[in-house]
């Protein structure tokens, strides 16, 4: 393994509170009610106070819904409304007063709410219809509508089955929803369900999105309205042929086999076709997407006048995406657009129709993803970005004036990795962009469909996270959640010990990794003190931001860690080149780069080179292991959270996109399987796995359980017994937390073999 050349330049000063307390004997003082403790972190109201969630603008402009938890249940949402106006918010759907008693979930409707990563009970989501006339509310497996004038909330379903993925027509003349794998419309003046699907069943299922599109490509609906309502289109699934992957699924009262349909590296998926059925006459038509069945359905959208259906077709192996036109009347399509790759073709949200049959597309092309404005059958017309940055969202565009409106961690046309903002550019001509949000934190906004106001939400290093409504211009309207840091606030007890972190970066093989570490509080730097490396590490949103800081980081500082992390090569949306550093090779430039942060670490005095662990969950798992099994680490001490283990054993369209198959690629499998390293720990592993898991499945542990039991080496294990991939609810929160402190204390804290 080849290290690259270490080089540190600091980007930001360490600002420490002014109030921040000197010595850390006193944060083991549990009386001291300014130390933060699990028990507070796991307990109602939440330390991030009232944080609005799922924020959007009536379609007329003057209401602005959101959710919010409940102050006596912060695992239980609420759904709000506020005036544009003025005045304050008020309850729209108050969960627990319309279902007290809430009961548990279907299997299907958990498993649907894994792939969404909602753990949250209650008000989860919620829509509107085009008028603004009511919010459609989906609450505990049945269908709720608020009526806005009045404030009235009508039942729409009782069942005993869970009717999921609920929709408002875009007229408001029907309502549309999942039940027992199809598609039902609700006729809204007529009170009368009307079944566009009857042979859902088994195998079968109609009008959702499989299980590969929901875990691993961001969709999580298999259906779309026309905008004139007279179509549907609509996805049938056949998982016949994707294998049965048995797994046990291990609750406190018992374990039970789960023959799961699960389509691993190099097996079959699932056939997904798409039909647009006619509403108007009852017919319905299958869309040709080819001779290959053996491809992804990656998006699907409508033009402007509802006579257009747009699809995108991915490959198997990702390396084309296609974007194509259907007759919706016929299912005759034609592809006038594809992009290509090396390595893998992102898909994003960032096609937009526009009502003069032009639309809006992005690209890696330039080597960074850009926007660029298309004519309808798919003539390049004009960049509407360039530069070296990535576009990481198209949030908005107003016709009347040309502005489109896009999200980028970017200043003076530079990456700018640990901030973002909403920034605006031009259908008109390419133009350098505009700063519509200030810099100087996070930024993510949503505008209205009219391109003239936006929701944005903030937060930074000192401010918890707020959301306001604005004018496209920048003018705050109102606040809807201020999240002021005040004396009310729940976190404010705590403020005068957190530790603002020091952010930096290194060179890696040509590219620039940034990190970010937050220290003790009372820190001393002629003292040496013990490192916890927070790391995912894996293709997505990186990790290091200026940003507010979890709380749980809080823990690890009041417990006297330095808390390091690295976004290494591979991690947040960057250019192509830095993404793809990892193309067929999982699990080596990562740790290379994160052997370069251990390193930086080991040449700053007030470390203790003995006492560096890791943490991660899922691919930070995964990482973890790697970690505690690379010499030039050195690592002390590993947790390691439902890790990937072999990547054979998960899914095609992750697992394709980065590492091909495993018979196109046994090297790089072959390498990353972390199995044949174990016998290579530098420290103490403390292992843990959610036994009911069904994204990455237990086997993956038990493969290392088994290897370290044959080798007879010493490990740690804690299993969550009905838990899938994440650990939900405060209770398991706050014993998965005071695990993995006891296990640091134990490893490289005040308890461990070097400490003091």
């Amino acid at each position: 393994m080849q290290t690259s050349t270490l080089r540190h330049t600091v980007s930001a000063l360490t600002l420490v509170s002014a109030t921040a307390v000197a010595g850390l004997a006193q944060a083991q003082e549990a009386a001291d009610p300014s130390i933060l403790t699990p028990e507070r972190v796991f307990s109602s109201p939440s330390l991030n106070g009232p944080v609005a969630r799922g924020v959007s603008l009536s379609p007329d402009g003057q209401l602005v819904a959101f959710l919010r938890s409940r102050e006596d249940d912060v695992d239980v949402l609420d759904l709000w409304a506020v005036s544009v106006d003025g005045g304050e918010p008020f309850k729209l759907i108050d969960a627990r007063a319309l279902v007290p008693d809430a009961g548990e979930l279907s299997e299907a409707e958990k498993a649907r709410r894994e792939r969404m990563r909602i753990s949250a009970r209650g008000v989860v989501e919620y829509a509107w219809d085009q008028q603004g006339r009511y919010i459609l509310a989906p609450l505990e497996g049945d269908i709720f509508l608020a009526e806005r004038e009045g404030g009235a909330v009508r039942r729409l379903t009782e069942t005993e089955a869970d009717e999921i993925d609920a929709k408002v027509s875009p007229d408001g003349n029907y309502v549309s929803w999942v039940r027992d794998q199809d598609l039902v419309v609700y006729d809204l003046a007529g009170g009368r369900e009307m079944a566009i699907t009857t042979d859902g069943e088994g195998l079968i299922t109609w009008a959702t999105a499989e299980f590969i599109a929901q875990e691993e490509m961001d969709r999580d609906t298999g259906y779309w309205w026309s905008p004139d309502e007279r179509y549907i289109a609509l996805q049938r699934t056949d998982e016949s042929t994707v294998d049965i992957v048995p797994r046990l699924d291990i609750t406190g009262g018992g374990a039970s086999v789960i023959e799961q349909r699960y389509p691993r590296a190099g097996r079959p998926n699932a056939v997904v076709d798409l039909y647009v059925h006619d509403r108007t006459t009852g017919e319905r038509v299958k869309v040709d997407l080819g001779d290959n069945a053996d491809i992804y359905l990656a998006r699907v959208a409508w033009s402007v006048d509802g006579q257009t259906l747009y699809v995108q077709r991915q490959s198997r192996d990702q390396q084309t995406l296609d974007l194509m036109t259907v007759d919706p009347t016929t299912g005759r399509s034609q592809v006038i657009l594809t992009q290509t790759s090396e390595a893998w073709v992102g898909l994003t949200h960032n096609f937009r129709p526009l009502a003069d049959g032009r639309f809006i597309w992005s690209s890696e092309e330039s080597g960074w993803r850009h926007l660029y404005l298309y004519d309808r059958d798919g003539t390049l017309i004009r960049p509407i970005t360039t530069g070296d940055y990535a576009v990481k969202a198209l949030d908005g565009v107003n016709l009347a004036t040309g502005d489109v409106f896009f999200t980028a961690s970017m200043r003076d046309g530079e990456e700018y990795p640990i901030e973002q903002q909403l920034f605006r550019a031009s259908l008109n001509e390419t133009v350098t962009p505009v700063e519509v949000t200030p810099r100087g934190g996070w930024w993510s906004a949503s505008v209205n469909a009219t391109g003239t106001a936006y929701v944005g939400n903030y937060t930074d290093l000192e401010t918890p996270p707020q959301s306001a409504l604005y004018r496209i211009d920048g003018t705050r309207v109102r606040w809807i959640e201020e999240n002021r840091l005040d004396e009310n606030h729940p976190f404010f007890p705590y403020v005068g010990r957190r530790q603002t972190p020091t952010f930096g970066t290194l060179e890696s093989d040509g590219e620039t990794l940034v990190w970010q570490m937050a220290t003790p509080p009372g820190f001393d730097p002629s003292k040496t003190y013990p490192v916890v490396m927070q790391v995912y590490g894996g293709p997505s949103g990186g990790g290091v931001r200026n940003a507010w800081q979890a709380s749980t980081t809080q823990l690890l500082t009041e417990a006297g860690y330095i808390v390091f992390r690295l976004d290494n090569r591979g991690e947040g949306e960057r250019s192509t080149k830095f993404k793809q550093a990892l193309y067929l090779t999982m699990g080596q430039p990562e740790i290379e780069d994160q052997v370069l942060g251990a390193n930086y670490l080991r040449t700053l005095l007030f470390v203790d080179d003995d006492r560096i662990a890791a943490m991660g969950w899922s691919y930070g798992g995964f990482m973890t292991l790697h970690m505690l099994t690379e010499p030039e680490m050195g690592l002390a001490a590993a947790i390691s959270g439902a890790p990937v283990t072999d990547w054979s054993l998960y899914d095609t369209h992750y697992t394709e996109r980065f590492m091909s198959t495993p018979e196109a690629n046994p090297e790089g499998y072959a390498a990353s399987d972390v199995v044949d390293q174990l016998d290579q720990l530098t420290g103490r592993l403390l292992l843990m796995h959610g036994m009911a898991d069904d994204n990455v499945i237990f086997e993956n542990t038990t493969r290392v359980l088994d290897s370290l039991q044959g080798q007879s080496i010493p490990f740690e294990t804690m299993l969550y017994p009905g838990q899938r991939h994440g650990i939900r609810g405060n209770e398991r929160g706050l014993h998965q937390w005071r695990t993995y402190l006891d296990f640091l204390d134990r490893t490289i804290g005040s308890r461990s073999p070097h400490a003091d």
